[in-house]
Order: structure tokens, then sequence, then C-alpha cells
């Protein structure tokens, strides 16, 4: 995606701002196109993670408002932060599922953190859980590990990323289950070219050259 000047991003910034927050957001992205049109990433990567946060905002407040209050995220190249606290397990699955099925997103880094941590042996064994399955899938050469993203929760696996293809998705379950004190495994994997990845968000167009 190529744009000709910091303007196009400017008018993109100020359209998602007033969707997701009036005037005052509206302000606050228009500011920020000066900044976009410096960055490394340049233009069309800013427009692309500008989009991908309005995505992931609204699949928040459509599914659950307490996410979308609660939680708050940062995307870069398509690298997607996720910080905050929920209520419940459960919510964090929910946080995390929803940004993979945007379309663009790489990577999801999961740094919510839960406010019920009641059973302490369980907390730590799903955690341990969690790292082994992490570590098997990094070093499976058959196995774009990047792509995915792992929550357990009283061993119970939850798999959410984007797989190459049915090939690799059957894999990660296969490993997934060979770790020790895993009770259950739940995907919610898409496959790469899965429809329920693509962006609906409609963006006015760059004027064209004179």
């Amino acid at each position: 995606m190529q744009h000709s000047s910091s303007s196009f991003l400017a008018i993109v910034l100020i359209v998602v701002g007033l969707a997701l927050g009036g005037c005052g957001a509206a302000v606050g992205a228009g500011a920020a196109a000066g900044t976009a049109a410096m960055e490394e990433r340049g233009l069309g990567a800013a427009i692309d993670d500008t989009v991908i946060q309005t995505k992931l905002n609204a699949g928040w407040l459509d599914h659950d408002a307490k996410l979308f209050v609660n939680l708050s995220s940062e995307v870069h190249e398509g690298r997607v932060l996720l910080t905050g606290n929920v209520q419940q397990p459960r919510h964090r699955v929910d946080a995390v599922r929803l940004a993979w099925r945007i379309d663009g997103v790489r990577e999801v880094i999961n740094q919510v953190q839960v406010n019920d941590q009641s059973g302490l042996l369980d907390y730590a064994r799903d955690a341990w859980i969690t790292t082994k399955l992490s570590v098997k899938l990094a070093i499976d050469s058959r196995v774009k590990a990047i792509n995915y993203s792992i929550d357990t929760l009283n061993g119970h696996v939850f798999l959410m990323g984007i797989a190459q293809n049915k090939t690799e998705l059957a894999r990660v379950k296969s490993l997934a289950r060979t770790v020790s004190y895993v009770r259950r495994v739940t995907s919610y994997v898409v496959q790469k070219n899965d429809p329920s990845r693509r962006l609906k968000v409609t963006l006015p167009r760059a004027a064209p050259r004179k």
C-alpha cells in the first residue's frame, strides 16, 4: 500500500478517531499524522496498523464492553501488544482470540493480567504448560511459531493464531496434547486465507496526482 503524502494519513487517522471517540480522539489522531510520516515503518504500514487497532477496539466493544474499557493495545507493523486487566481468565482468552482474527496481524504479545488468580497451584501449572508448549512450537521446523498464542486455564489449552495450512494446525494440536497435565485442547486458530480475517473498514482514497 503506497500513499503520496502525510495528508492522506491524517484523513485516515481523523476518520478512525471519530469512529472511536469523537472530536478529542480526532484531534489526537490528526496530530499523530506528522509523527507517523517520519517513522521507519512508513505511511502505508502506519495506516495498516491504525486500521488493525480500529478493528480490534470495535471487536472488543462488540463482544464485551468491559474488554474495550479495561484493555489497551499498541500495533506496530502488524505486531499487537495487549495490556490491561480483566476479571476472569476467559476474558483474556477472548481478547487474544479477537486480535488474531484481524487481517494483517502477524503476532500477538499478550500482557493482559487476570485479577482473579485464586488457586495458585493451578495457575502455576497452567503457566508451566504454556511455557512447555511454546518451547515445543519454537523448536519445531514444521511450525511457524510466531503465528500462535497459547493460553492455559486449569489444564485446558487454548490455541489462537494463524495456521499456514491444515497440516501445520494438526501438528500444533498434536504437540499440545503431548504436554503433561493437559486435559483438553481447544483451537481458535484460523487458516491463513480464512475469509473471517478480512477487514471491512472503508477508508477514504488518496487524491490522484495531477
